[in-house]
C-alpha cells in the first residue's frame, strides 16, 4: 500500500491540514496536524509510521514549494512519545520531543511509548504478511529537545511550547497566540482523559488543566486542535479541563492507581513478547 493510499488529509484554511491514517480504526487513531509556515512547515505528531508521512506529504503535494523557491525545511514536533503519535518519527530527518520523554524516544522505550497494537485495529495491512505482533516504535534521535516557553519559528507564525504534564510526563502544547489556537495533543480532547498510563500523574494534570482554564479565561484560545476526535472551542475546552479537576478526588485516585498497575503489567508482558520476536 502506497503513502498516498494509507492517508488522506482535509484542509482547515490558514496553512492548517488535518491528517489521518485511513486504515487505522481506532479510538487511539491520532489527528495529525501540518502547519505551513513562510520558511518551515511543521508536521505535529507523526502517526503510527506504517508508511511514509513525509512522503505523502510531497505526493500529495502539501509540500509543494511557493513561486519558484526550494521546499522550505520540515520539522516534526510530537507532543508526546505514546506509540500512536510517535511511530511515525522515524520517517523525519528534524524532530523535536519534549526533553522528559527524548531519552524514551532515543531507546525505543515501547514501555513508555505504551505500544499497544492488534490486527484488528488496522483495516488494511500496510504491506502483506504485515502482522500487529511486528509493531514497536523505533529508537530515534531527536534533533531538538523542546522545553516550557520555547518557540517554534514558522517565519509567519510562532508556536510557543506549553510543558503540560499529566498524560506523560512529556506531554505539551503548542500554542499559537496570534491566532488563539491551540495544538492541544493528548493534554485534552473532547473524550475521557487517560491518567492511569505509565508516567502519568493526576497532580500534574490537575495543574496543567488549570492552565488550560488560565488560557479561556484570559480570551488566548478560541480553538483546540486536539490529538484525537473533533476539533473544539474554548467553552468546551473550559469544560473537559474544570470537570476534571472536579472529579480528582480520592476515589479517582485509587481507581486510577489500581487501572494503572494493570496497565502496568500488560504493557510490559506485551512488549517484553515485541523485544523477543
Amino acid at each position: 500500500m502506497s503513502a498516498l493510499e494509507w492517508f488522506a488529509h482535509k484542509p482547515l484554511g490558514g496553512g492548517i491540514f488535518w491528517i489521518q491514517e485511513r486504515f487505522y480504526e481506532s479510538g487511539n487513531r491520532a489527528n495529525i496536524w501540518l502547519v505551513r509556515g513562510s520558511q518551515r512547515d511543521v508536521v505535529i505528531d507523526a502517526g503510527l509510521g506504517l508508511r511514509s508521512l513525509p512522503e505523502y506529504l510531497r505526493d500529495s503535494g502539501l509540500l509543494a514549494p511557493a513561486e519558484g523557491a526550494g521546499p522550505r525545511p520540515l520539522l516534526a514536533v510530537a507532543t508526546h512519545v505514546h506509540f500512536d503519535h510517535s511511530g511515525g518519527l522515524q520517517h523525519f530527518e528534524e524532530v523535536a520531543v519534549h526533553s522528559a520523554e527524548a531519552a524514551a524516544l532515543l531507546q525505543g522505550d515501547n514501555y513508555e511509548a505504551v505500544t499497544w497494537l492488534s490486527d484488528r485495529e488496522v483495516a488494511r495491512p500496510p504491506r502483506p504478511g504485515w502482522s500487529a505482533r511486528q509493531f514497536r516504535v523505533p529508537p530515534v534521535r531527536p534533533s531538538r529537545l523542546l522545553q516550557e516557553g520555547d518557540v517554534i519559528s514558522l517565519g509567519d507564525r510562532q508556536l510557543t511550547v506549553m510543558h503540560m504534564p499529566g498524560h506523560s510526563r512529556g506531554s505539551i502544547c503548542l500554542h499559537d497566540k496570534d491566532r488563539k489556537i491551540l495544538f492541544s495533543g493528548d493534554v485534552v480532547y473532547d473524550g475521557s482523559m487517560i491518567d492511569w498510563l505509565p508516567y502519568s500523574r493526576i497532580s500534574d494534570y490537575v495543574a496543567s488543566c488549570q492552565r488550560l482554564i488560565e488560557l479561556v479565561d484570559r480570551g488566548l484560545v478560541e480553538k483546540v486542535l486536539p490529538g484525537h476526535f473533533n476539533i473544539f472551542g474554548a467553552e468546551r475546552l473550559y469544560r473537559l479541563a474544570s470537570n476534571y479537576i472536579s472529579q480528582a478526588g480520592v476515589c479517582h485516585k485509587i481507581s486510577t492507581c489500581a487501572m494503572r498497575s494493570i496497565a502496568s503489567i500488560a504493557l510490559r508482558v506485551t512488549n517484553s513478547r515485541i523485544t523477543s520476536q
